[in-house]
């Protein structure tokens, strides 16, 4: 895989689109909590986030299919995925569409030709497909360099090996998947840990088209999970290549995960108990969440109501949607944050001691938010570089009745809320500065997908959103105090990609920061392959700590030279730290 310190073209975007932000200093704290700033009005000084998605060269338009229907699928939208198509350094943007098989309106691909300039490159690349896509997921599956692309529809599952220069090859029938579910999240792990990624696809419901659901007024609606059935969840274990695609084998039932049905949404994949085995989680849609620990012999075990992430504080099930995994509180571990029902309230478990959970959603401040939005897709971010991850959601009802006028969504308008942002105040607290963020919170749509990624390299994590019936948008890191920054990228140069697992500590200014290489998270989406660190006022970093994600349980610090630049970790390029055997894999076929 091509991995530089800095690619020169990185480089010059980012003299170019003027990233000396972070010149500026710390801070990026918006009005301080006085007095609101209507969502109509202009941009607030100290705004995070301004809309550049016209100007940067993207007019995607999500296509929901015929309206009227009252389809439940139509409603939960589609994802989109951050990815380097062709292996020039510069981050590219894949949308999916639900327009249907036999729709004209197809995912599209979009190349990045230098920072923040963006021209359409579908036609060709084999990803102009049409179908009622759902989620994607982003990978190296045949070890080759490229990043691969993995589709969820409702209905089945694709997956398109990237043959270089953006073009792509649907492999699904030699590689062996099948999934003729309702399919929704998925994501990339290698969870036996023998250098091949494996996949997981979490399903949602055993839907009936001809069954029919109203509002309380009587009126045709889009139906509610507790209508139908769930499914169960699938795991296609990788064994190996076959004339170069690779071949899966369905292992749901054998694994555990087959085992248990669930009404899934979101997942995300971690090592949460320290073992340095990937674990998923899996949030469930008005049923208990599942934590999928790794037994480390091919099978998992659900441990969510035993470590605390099933049920809310209150002991309530809610309508599990996104996830975003990030350390909140400053302790070095993964905190799960999840959005549901604008009825209820989104939850923050936060992790300690290490392999616990507890909901600490008040205590964090997220149930003072200045206006309630069923959520959707949402991440963690560090929005300003102090230091401390913030929080972004998309909103969009899956019920008649919500307050959105004169937003020119048509038929999705009595679905449309706002999007909302909050702040942390670096010891765990958060702020809800949507008012403060009329870019990104201001305007009315029926947000699924989002993800994050620094599109321009000037050091500030931007926001792209897809939206059901509407326009694709481009937030711009714009947040004119930043601090100083990392941005990581995790390289296994025998397996030519990413290290999907790995989990990094960065050691600065006498604290400790901690990430781990995946890219699926939020909802239906896969975010940046770069880890991206917020170092506050810090101008050093003392060292970087990477965990490699197998049997060896290799440590490897790395010495890095200056703050606010990419910088490529490459296994075998630092000092071992600790090495020790581990379990085994399991036994398979090795890459």
């Amino acid at each position: 895989m091509k991995c530089p310190t800095l690619e020169r073209r990185y480089l010059l975007g980012l003299l170019l689109v003027g990233g000396w932000g972070w010149l500026l200093g710390t801070g990026c704290s918006g009005n301080g909590g006085g007095e609101s700033t209507p969502a109509d009005s202009q941009p607030a000084a100290e705004e995070w986030f301004a809309d550049v998605t016209e100007s940067w060269g993207v007019d995607f338009v999500h296509d929901a299919g015929p309206t009227g229907t009252y389809f439940m699928p139509q409603s939960m939208g589609s994802g989109l995925a951050v990815l380097d198509c062709d292996g020039d350094g510069l981050l590219d943007l894949y949308w999916l569409q639900f327009g249907g098989p036999q729709s004209s309106s197809v995912n599209r691909l979009y190349r990045q030709v230098q920072a923040g300039k963006f021209e359409d490159i579908t036609a060709g690349s084999g990803l102009d497909v049409a179908g009622h896509c759902h989620g994607v997921a982003i990978g190296d599956v045949n070890n080759d360099g490229l990043p691969d692309v993995l589709l969820t529809f409702y209905g089945s599952v694709r997956l398109f090996l990237n043959r270089g220069q953006g073009r792509f090859e649907d492999v699904t029938s030699a590689s062996g998947l099948l999934n003729p579910l309702w399919g929704a999240s998925c994501a990339f792990l290698d969870y036996d840990r023998d250098g091949w990624l494996d996949i997981v696809v979490v399903n949602y419901l055993d839907y009936d088209p001809k069954v029919e659901c109203r509002s309380p007024e009587g009126k045709l609606d889009f139906c509610g999970p507790n209508a139908f059935p769930p499914v169960c969840s699938k795991l296609f274990r990788h064994r190996g290549l076959a004339g170069g695609v690779p071949r899966y084998e369905d292992v749901s039932l054998t694994s555990g995960l087959g085992r248990l049905a669930g009404p899934g949404l979101g997942v995300t994949v971690a090592d949460f108990d320290g073992d340095g085995w990937p674990d998923i989680f899996v949030a469930n849609d008005g049923a208990p969440n599942r934590l999928w620990m790794n037994q480390r012999d091919g099978t998992f075990r659900d441990e969510a109501a035993s470590r605390g992430v099933a049920l809310t504080v209150m002991g309530k099930a809610y309508a599990g949607m996104g996830v975003a995994i990030g350390d909140t509180d400053n302790n070095g571990l993964f905190d799960i944050y999840v959005t549901h029902l604008g009825s209820e309230t989104h939850t923050l478990w936060r992790q300690g001691p290490r392999g616990l959970f507890r909901d600490q959603t008040a205590a964090a401040g997220l149930m003072q938010s200045q206006w309630r939005g069923t959520g959707f897709g949402t991440l963690m971010a560090d929005f300003n570089n102090d230091g401390s991850p913030d929080i972004a959601q998309v909103n969009g009802r899956v019920h008649r009745g919500g307050p959105a006028q004169d937003a020119r969504l048509g038929f999705w308008e009595t679905y449309a809320e706002r999007n909302q942002l909050f702040a942390n105040d670096g010891k765990g607290k958060f702020r809800d500065i949507s008012e403060e963020n009329p870019a990104f919170c201001g305007y009315w749509n029926v947000g699924r997908g989002l993800v994050a990624a620094d599109l321009d390299g000037d050091g500030g994590v931007d926001l792209i959103v897809n939206a059901i019936g509407s326009r694709a948008r481009i937030f711009r890191n714009v947040c004119p105090q930043r601090g100083h920054w990392l941005a990581l990228q995790v390289v296994d140069p025998k397996l030519k990609r990413e290290a999907y697992g790995a989990e990094v500590r960065v050691r600065a200014g006498g604290r400790e920061w901690v990430r781990t290489v995946q890219p699926a998270e939020s909802y239906l989406s896969s975010s940046s392959p770069y880890l991206h660190i917020g170092l506050g006022t810090v101008t050093a970093v003392d060292a970087v700590e990477v965990r490699w994600p197998d049997g060896q349980g290799e440590v490897e610090r790395f010495t890095i030279g200056g703050v606010d630049r990419r910088v490529c970790l490459r296994r075998g390029e630092g000092m071992a730290v600790s090495s020790s055997p581990g379990p085994s894999p399991s036994p398979g076929k090795q890459p």
